[in-house]
């Protein structure tokens, strides 16, 4: 995917080996690198990881650090924080090449002293008053399509093939 705009998926101190196997999924399918910020609250090698991932690890680029600390300090780019206190919509930036969608663990989100500090780059998922967040790995999708969306789905494959018929027209 030599053409293809740089898409990042971060994912600090995820805690439900399944959401980051679907995210995985999600940034083999699709391109996406994957960056694993611990301390992890399971192992690389767990099953349950692994049955979510399925057949896509050998697509899957993926980076692990043991802290926020050393995840920034390796990483420049555009980063933008997914957080249910957000105040803007995920649609209103444009996503540039080398972007890095951030997100936190599922029980309590990013640090807010990391969303104070940033708060341009601070995006939401709009929802009905009263709900409290979506699931971790279906958040993860929506922003990967919105960027791609963005990108007009550079190197992937736009179209599909029906194993028994043609498609007419």
């Amino acid at each position: 995917m030599e053409n293809m705009p740089t898409l990042n998926i971060v994912l600090i101190e995820p805690q439900i080996p399944q959401n980051t196997g679907n995210i995985a999924r999600t940034c083999a399918a699709t391109g996406a690198r994957l960056h694993l910020v611990g301390p992890l609250g399971f192992e690389i090698t767990d099953a349950k990881l692994k049955r979510a991932g399925l057949d896509y690890w050998h697509l899957l680029d993926i980076t692990t650090y043991p802290s926020s600390a050393a995840f920034f300090a390796q990483n420049e780019g555009r980063f933008y924080y997914f957080s249910t206190k957000a105040q803007q919509a995920y649609t209103e930036p444009q996503y540039p090449d080398n972007t890095y969608l951030v997100f936190g663990r599922e029980d309590r989100g990013l640090p807010e002293e990391l969303l104070h500090a940033n708060p341009e780059c601070c995006v939401r998922l709009p929802m009905i008053a009263g709900a409290r967040s979506l699931n971790l790995s279906n958040t993860v999708a929506v922003a990967v399509y919105e960027a791609l969306r963005q990108w007009e789905f550079p190197e992937l494959q736009n179209a599909g093939k029906l194993t028994k018929y043609e498609w007419n027209g």
